[in-house]
C-alpha cells in the first residue's frame, strides 16, 4: 500500500514538471515583455487623458453654456461676417493666383519658351485650322453647286 500512495505523488510531480516545462516553452521573451508593458502603459495614459478631456469638456459646457446663450445674438452676425470676409479673401486670392499663372503661361507661350501643355495648344490650333480649311473648301464646292442650280431654275437671276 505504501507503493500505491507514492504513485499519485510521483504522477503529480511529473505533471507539475510537465506543466512548468510547457509554461517555460511558451513564456514570452524579454522583447515581448517590454513591448507588452509599453502597450499597457501607453494605453493607460491614453485612457486617462481621454477621461480628463471628457471631464473638462463637460465642465466647460456646464459653466459656459449660459454665457454662450446670452451672447449668441452677438456671435451669430459676427461669425457670419467673419466667414464671408475670409471666404471672399480666399476666393479673391485664389482667382488672383490663377490669373497670374495663366498670364505667365501665355507670356511664355507667345515668347516661344514652350511652357508645359503648349504642344496640345499647337495641336488643337492646327486641327481647328485644318477643319476651317476643309469647311471653306466644302462651302466653296457646294456653294458653286447651288449657285448653278439657282441659275438653272431662274435663268434671269
Amino acid at each position: 500500500m505504501a507503493d500505491q500512495s507514492q504513485r499519485p505523488q510521483h504522477a503529480r510531480a511529473s505533471n507539475t514538471r510537465s506543466f512548468l516545462h510547457k509554461l517555460q516553452l511558451h513564456s514570452p521573451n524579454s522583447t515581448q515583455l517590454v513591448g507588452f508593458m509599453t502597450l499597457v502603459i501607453s494605453g493607460s495614459i491614453l485612457l486617462l487623458l481621454t477621461g480628463l478631456t471628457l471631464t473638462i469638456t463637460v465642465l466647460g459646457l456646464i459653466f459656459f453654456t449660459p454665457l454662450i446663450l446670452i451672447s449668441s445674438p452677438i456671435w451669430v452676425p459676427v461669425g457670419t461676417i467673419i466667414f464671408l470676409v475670409i471666404a471672399g479673401f480666399l476666393s479673391f486670392s485664389g482667382f488672383g493666383i490663377g490669373a497670374a499663372a495663366v498670364i505667365s503661361w501665355l507670356y511664355r507661350y507667345f515668347r516661344g519658351f514652350h511652357p508645359p501643355g503648349s504642344d496640345r495648344v499647337d495641336y488643337a490650333r492646327s486641327r481647328i485650322a485644318d477643319t476651317a480649311s476643309h469647311m471653306k473648301d466644302y462651302a466653296r464646292e457646294y456653294g458653286d453647286y447651288w449657285h448653278g442650280k439657282t441659275k438653272d431654275a431662274a435663268p434671269g437671276a
